[in-house]
């Protein structure tokens, strides 16, 4: 951006308050003059009004209303609060399977092995190509990938869907193979891949892919260990948890990011210990805060991490979603369902954030 211009203010000084406003808010100011209409195609402010929201995190959870087949989403922020959340905009019945960076991965309902990538906050969506290999028909056990990650590189402005699942031949139980389909926005192409794995998942560690250092990680469901995809190569491997995780049992383990890093949650019955990777190459651990959950002791059993900022933490109980500061180290009620739920809160959470970033 040209900072000679005669203002008020200067233009990096405009460019840091606009970086700041919600997205729809954004989107408004673009009609005030044709320097602010420039700004969301502008490479130097796209990148810093998506590092600015990498710093401001939300969630993205359903609310499914148990006397009608239908549902609705919320985005829980902390500085603004709650507001309704819609998908209207792709036409079709859908489900989040996978978040990254401000974009959605989502399956079609009525349709199995239709995809959609979309990016809420600007309305601009992808339908992705059905590949020739028919997977979805032939996953175990239930037809559907058992792992879907989205990996959305802000820098190249590119982003890979990865579905991956154990395979099975018609009328045959599954024989360990696990297939692996890798979608590329620049090709617009399909790619596959075979190996062989042992590991589960539960529902949560599903919903917890974190895409760092152009990978793809999982938690698998023993905690025992993180799983990667390395998109780069096309190759699977195992990554260690931190040491002290491995020697506590009976404590429940959860992997997010923090600052474009992994980083593991650790819940036991009185504290929550929060994990940085903070060499990936060497796979070394620093434990960097301590959490007391004495003041929310009764929901302790149910209470699930889902995103996570330097400032805040986020975690949805089945009815609640609760925030804590972690400066001031205040807890606080960000929403609570005031009617009966199919599914628990937590069970369709999302980590979520603004972004500028065309799905085209």
């Amino acid at each position: 951006m040209n900072s000679q211009r005669d203002g008020i203010f200067p233009d990096e000084v405009v460019l840091q308050i606009l970086a700041r406003l919600p997205m729809k808010s954004l989107f408004r100011s673009k009609t005030v003059c044709k320097l602010w209409c420039r700004l969301c195609s502008d490479k130097y402010f796209i990148k810093l009004f998506n590092e600015v929201s990498a710093k401001n995190p939300m969630l993205l959870v359903e609310i499914s209303e148990s006397l009608q087949l239908k549902s609705s989403l919320i985005c829980v922020e902390n500085r603004l609060g709650v507001s309704e959340f819609s998908l209207s905009f792709l036409k079709d019945r859908v489900r989040v399977r996978a978040s990254c960076n401000g974009l959605l991965c989502c399956s079609s309902i009525p349709d199995k092995g239709v995809y959609y990538v979309c990016n809420p906050m600007t309305r601009e969506f992808k339908l992705l190509p059905r590949s020739r290999e028919r997977p979805v028909t032939r996953f175990h056990p239930d037809g559907e990938a058992t792992l879907v990650g989205l990996a959305c590189n802000l820098s190249t402005q590119n982003f890979n869907v990865v579905l991956a699942g154990y395979h099975r031949t018609f009328g045959h139980r599954s024989d360990g193979t696990f297939i692996c389909l890798v979608y590329d926005s620049e090709s617009n192409k399909w790619r596959k891949f075979v190996s062989f794995q042992d590991d589960q998942f539960t529902h949560m560690n599903k919903n917890q892919v974190v895409y760092v250092n152009r990978a793809l990680h999982w938690l698998t469901g023993s905690s025992s260990s993180i799983l990667v995809l390395d998109l780069y190569c096309d190759i699977w491997r195992k990554m260690s948890l931190p040491y002290e995780v491995g020697e506590e049992s009976g404590n429940r383990v959860y992997l997010l990011e923090l600052d474009g890093c992994l980083s593991v949650m650790q819940i036991s019955d009185t504290w929550m210990n929060i994990w940085v990777l903070k060499n990936y190459e060497k796979e070394e651990w620093s434990l960097v805060d301590r959490v007391s959950l004495r003041c929310i002791r009764g929901l302790v059993p149910g209470i699930f991490p889902i995103c996570q900022s330097g400032e805040v933490v986020f975690l949805a109980t089945h009815k609640q979603v609760l925030v804590y500061h972690r400066k001031s180290r205040v807890w606080k009620e960000m929403y609570s369902v005031k009617n009966s739920s199919t599914l628990p809160l937590w069970f369709s959470a999302h980590a979520f954030r603004s972004t500028i970033f065309s799905c085209h």
